[in-house]
């Protein structure tokens, strides 16, 4: 799975494999199966939100040692988030970065109801609505769409910082890695890539 397209199209295939009922994997997930899964050879990294409906491995119906997933809140970039996509691109030569939000996220409501005058969340959670409301003030707080329009717009935000990171940015031009985004729809389980 050398190249950023392959493993593209790769990582699609498994989702129409999701959507038509038909994974050849996503049902597996027995102790035995990851024991016969071998060395690790993943072919993209996932950074996705914690959302319990949104488990990555089966949406893409990928099997044991195939995909590296990261999860945080609305899929929110930190620096062990950024070193842990740094290693797997550098160190396993992943080719393939997808950032996947969804619709009805609750870290994107969150920081659209802080924006809008409600009260503001204490502890970290105000780490994730800080770096959440970039993306929804340049939608616009008063916008009737702002929730779903923010969602696209900090997917797109995380995709265009994964690109520009320092160790990233290198193979992200040379075409070794490609950096993507996608939305996943919670009602029909079919991913969309976002243009960036």
């Amino acid at each position: 799975m050398g190249s950023p397209r392959a493993a593209l199209a790769e990582l699609l295939a498994g989702n129409r494999r999701f959507v038509s009922g038909q994974p050849i994997h996503g049902h597996d997930v027995t102790a035995a199966a990851a024991a016969a899964s071998g060395d690790q050879q993943p072919y993209a990294v996932l950074l996705g939100c914690i959302d319990s409906r949104v488990p990555l491995e089966a949406i893409f119906d990928q099997t044991f040692g195939s995909i590296c997933v990261i999860r945080t809140g609305g899929h929110v970039l930190d620096r062990a988030v950024l070193g842990s996509i740094e290693y797997v691109v550098g160190q396993l030569g992943v080719p393939l970065v997808v950032v996947l939000g969804h619709e009805r996220c609750g870290a994107v409501a969150s920081t659209v109801d802080t924006l809008c005058g409600g009260r503001s969340p204490g502890g970290s959670l105000a780490h994730l609505v800080e770096q959440i409301a970039p993306a929804v003030t340049e939608v616009g707080v008063d916008d009737p769409r702002v929730h779903p329009l923010a969602i696209r717009r900090h997917v797109l935000r995380t995709v265009r910082a994964l690109r520009a990171d320092a160790l990233l940015a290198a193979p992200v031009a040379a075409g070794r890695l490609a950096v993507v985004g996608a939305l996943y729809d919670l009602a029909t389980g079919e991913v969309a890539l976002l243009e960036t």
